[in-house]
């Protein structure tokens, strides 16, 4: 391998050469910007647009338009890009992902690259991983943009539509994956082009790309709707389930599955009186029985979820995050909500679905930064078409990565790790313990106490207040344990974040505490200049801002004299990306630190993945518990299990993809449909192109090699379209196929031209919209719920030697055939026998601003969110400018 990486590095390094004439191209135009006053280097934007509407392209103008940017970063936030940033956002511009390391300033590389393609007026889309994060980087960051003439925008959860579109129009929009997904599906599920919110997709810088396009890549986002499947299913496999013993099922934790062994499914029998409940009339029971037994077995309490307030709360295996509001799917969080004896709600039924994958391969051109990507370039090439470009350090990184110590048991691990944070608090060294969950949190958290180590748990808090407690992880003696993940986005600052100011904090230097009470930030102050009491507090506040920041830089040496953050992993994650993530929170731009992973043998990465060699080695040693190995076996079986994970998640998320790609296809024919009704197309010729083809369809029927059936043939029309003893032709057993299609679409096409005659042809167009759209709205949601119910079947086909991927592919695309013929059928059913007494009017088939709109994991959770109420006499959220109780509210 030593010769290939020598090659790639020859590869990365001349790549490098070109970024640096480009940067190099920058700096020499920094004097000729830094000359200029403010109102000339604002001019330089409507410049721009000049030459790119004269025909230049965005890569001719980029060394100007990245040396406008960051000449006025320095005048408004007096921060200067580095060479390395410009080269990230040389990357970024490219489509591509900038791997940077952790405190190297991805937020500000961002601002060259989204400011360079902003200037076309197609919009720029910025995605984050929180509401908090896209406010935060929308007010730090949009100040740049403004000061230069464009505007910024933020999209985040409880807006509605009229703000949300305007967010949209902006040049620039931050927010997060959920809500840009969420509003495509909206989008395509309006009955008025001036509903929609969203323009078309352009250019997409996706902030953590590991995070949004690969973590939550097995997360379909789903809008739902109230399901009208009975509950008690779940109460009664859940009652079944407790009588079970371990040899009536089979349990595989490697691969998250439990199924019946024969004696199970005997006993199944005979609790449930069926006869054989794998036939296929007993599947739903077989299939709740399953959820029931997951539940039980591989469901963990305070692991996967907790109960909180009556309810089953999901705990987000990345970041150890509670997800309020989100749902497994598949019956799996009812099944959870009968094990803990808690009310059980309804299932939902799927209304609109797309993956992250399909959403964000339909912009024109994406990019990603992030700290950690190279170990999965495979997949970000394979299903993005994105290269990951490693951007060097702008300072040499002095963190100490130590080796692993590897414990026979966790008991002797946690004592380990609760020395080793003891030692280094005693030299009153930050410290940074990263834990994969809640439970193991926790666990620690009880052994400090007992030693007497003042300490912050961090796990399952607001992402602002996440923010606040990780940016102080770097003060004189802390010790902060939290999930792997936690506050990702923010800068641990050795001495302490002077931009996280706290309560805390202000109340010891002696804030006034009727203030504490409505500031939490000096971003809140500077937000609410407006608000006479806190305007007038922001002098004392800035003053001891101030005093903060000049003990944070006394603390800061005292820290660095100590050894800077030191990381201490208590687990393996199976990703090696969450790792390196953890790692990189210490060392940041030159500061000293160092990292160290603990590991059991008896970890579930270890238990499950890693080599029974090892386990047999530690055995015949006869370790005690609380002595380390270090080998480099161990190493390379640590590495090599992690491995074993990540192929087999791609393998997942790949899995999940074949199956939407499905979908995607049948899903782009839809949405294009319905487009061109809400764009006001004239629908004439494709309604009659349908009276064709339903004609064509009945003379397939009826033309036997004998002849024709007339009787067959007239009852297919009349029971769809034709009035009854409209079709009188003279000999018409004599014509051949062609010619009665002909003589039968003459007739219909003067039953209809008579119709609109009678309505008047500008009414009819509209009538056909209406009809057609609510057509297909109706047969499409019918269609969603048919091709759940398909795909959760499928994988028995695997039994008969069948590929389900295949198989639900061929299936799929009959009954989307089907789909289109039904939806062709009640078109024009409904035209030929409509009288218009009423004004017509556009119906919604569901109400889009009243929706679940859900994010659904592999098997799955589910995201659960609804809008704020609309007032009555607030204006409709529809767009139409009346008031809701006039409008939409009637």
């Amino acid at each position: 391998m030593g010769f290939l990486d020598n090659l790639f590095n020859i590869a990365d390094k001349r790549e490098l050469k070109n970024f640096n004439k480009t940067v190099d191209k920058i700096d020499q135009l920094e004097p000729k910007f830094e000359s200029m006053s403010d109102k000339e280097l604002k001019e330089m934007t409507n410049i721009f647009r000049d030459r790119l509407d004269k025909g230049e392209t965005v890569d001719d103008i980029l060394p100007e338009a990245f040396a406008v940017v960051r000449e006025a970063s320095k005048r408004v936030l007096g921060l200067r890009h580095y060479r390395v940033q410009l080269i990230g956002g040389i990357v970024l511009h490219q489509g591509r992902i900038a791997e940077m390391k952790t405190g190297e300033g991805k937020t500000l590389v961002g601002t060259a690259p989204v400011y360079l393609n902003a200037l076309s007026g197609k919009g720029v889309h910025v995605v984050t991983v929180n509401d908090y994060l896209a406010k935060r980087d929308k007010e730090q960051m949009g100040k740049v943009y403004e000061f230069l003439g464009l505007t910024v925008g933020v999209i985040v959860h409880g807006q509605n539509p009229a703000v949300r579109k305007a967010q949209y129009e902006c040049d620039i929009t931050y927010g997060t994956n959920n809500e840009y997904g969420f509003d495509y599906l909206k989008d395509n599920m309006v009955i008025h082009k001036e509903q929609k919110v969203q323009r078309p997709l352009n250019y997409a810088i996706v902030d953590e790309v590991d995070s949004i396009l690969i973590d939550e890549a097995r997360t379909p986002l789903i809008i739902s709707g109230p399901g009208d499947k009975s509950t008690h299913l779940y109460s009664d496999a859940n009652t079944f389930v407790l009588t079970l013993k371990p040899d009536d099922y089979e349990l595989e934790e490697k691969q998250k599955a439990v199924a019946l062994t024969e004696s199970g499914i005997q006993k199944a029998e005979v609790y449930f009186n069926v006869e054989n409940i794998t036939d296929i009339s007993h599947t739903e029971l077989y299939h709740h029985i399953n959820q029931a037994l997951k539940a039980h077995t591989i469901m963990k309490r305070d692991v996967d979820y907790v109960c909180k307030d009556g309810e089953i709360v999901i705990v987000d295996e990345f970041t150890g995050r509670l997800m309020f509001g989100r749902r497994y799917s598949e019956g799996l969080h009812q099944a959870i909500e009968a094990k803990e004896g808690l009310r059980i709600q309804r299932e939902s039924k799927t209304l609109a679905t797309i993956t992250f994958q399909n959403y964000f391969r339909m912009y024109k051109k994406l990019s990603g930064m992030t700290g950690t990507a190279k170990t999965e370039e495979e997949e970000f090439k394979a299903i993005y078409k994105m290269d990951v470009v490693q951007i060097p350090t702008n300072k040499e990184i002095l963190r100490q990565d130590l080796a692993d110590s590897v414990y026979k048991n966790e008991k002797g691990k946690f004592n380990a790790v609760a020395e080793d944070i003891i030692e280094r608090n005693k030299n009153k060294q930050p410290v940074l313990v990263g834990t994969v969950s809640i439970e193991k949190s926790e666990l620690l958290s009880q052994l400090l106490k007992r030693r007497g180590v003042k300490h912050e748990v961090l796990n399952a808090k607001h992402h602002d207040k996440e923010a606040e407690i990780i940016a102080q992880a770097g003060r004189l003696g802390a010790v902060t344990i939290a999930t792997n993940m936690a506050g990702r986005g923010t800068d641990i600052v050795l001495g302490g974040n002077p931009v996280f100011l706290t309560k805390k904090e202000m109340k010891r230097l002696g804030y006034n505490e009727d203030i504490i009470n409505k500031v939490d930030s000096p971003l809140e102050v500077q937000q609410t200049e407006e608000n006479e009491e806190l305007f007038k507090a922001r002098a004392e506040y800035e003053n001891l801002f101030n005093r903060f920041k000049k003990e944070s830089e006394a603390e800061q040496q005292e820290v660095l004299n100590a050894g800077g953050l030191a990381i201490i992993g208590t687990e393996r994650h199976e990703s090696r990306r969450i790792d390196n993530q953890l790692r990189g929170r210490a060392g940041r731009q030159g500061d000293p630190g160092s990292s160290r992973f603990y590991i059991a043998l008896d970890d579930d990465l270890m238990r499950l993945f890693g080599s029974e060699r090892i386990q047999g080695v530690v055995e015949k040693i006869g370790l005690e518990e609380d002595m380390p190995i270090e080998h480099k076996m161990l190493t390379k079986s640590i590495e090599s299990a992690q491995k074993k994970v990540e192929g087999k998640n791609f393998g997942i998320r790949k899995h999940v993809l074949q199956y939407d790609d499905v979908m995607n296809k049948q899903r782009e024919i839809i949405y294009a449909e319905r487009s061109r009704v809400l764009e006001g197309e004239n629908l004439d010729e494709q309604i009659q192109s349908m009276v064709k083809d339903i004609i064509i369809e009945a003379a397939d029927i009826a033309v036997k090699e004998n002849g024709i059936d007339t009787e067959v043939f007239k009852a297919h029309l009349y029971a769809i379209f034709m009035p009854k003893g409209s079709i009188e032709i003279e000999n018409i057993e004599k014509l051949s196929k062609e010619e009665l299609v002909d003589q039968v679409y003459e007739i219909a096409h003067k039953i209809y031209s008579a119709k609109e005659e009678q309505i008047g042809s500008e009414r009819m167009r509209e009538v056909e919209r209406v009809i057609l759209l609510q057509s297909v709205d109706s047969h499409w949601i019918d269609h969603i719920d048919a091709m759940d119910q398909l795909r959760q079947g499928i994988g028995l086909r695997a039994i008969g030697q069948q590929d389900p991927v295949v198989a639900y592919k061929m299936e799929g695309f009959d009954m989307f055939d089907d789909m289109t013929k039904h939806i062709q059928e009640d078109t024009i059913r409904y035209l030929f026998n409509i009288t218009i007494e009423q004004p017509v009017e556009r119906k919604q088939v569901i109400d889009v601003d009243h929706l679940s709109s859900s994010a659904t994991d592999e098997p799955g959770n589910k995201t659960v969110k609804k809008d704020e109420e609309t007032g009555r006499n607030d204006l409709c959220p529809c767009g139409s400018g009346k008031k809701y109780k006039k409008c939409c509210g009637r």
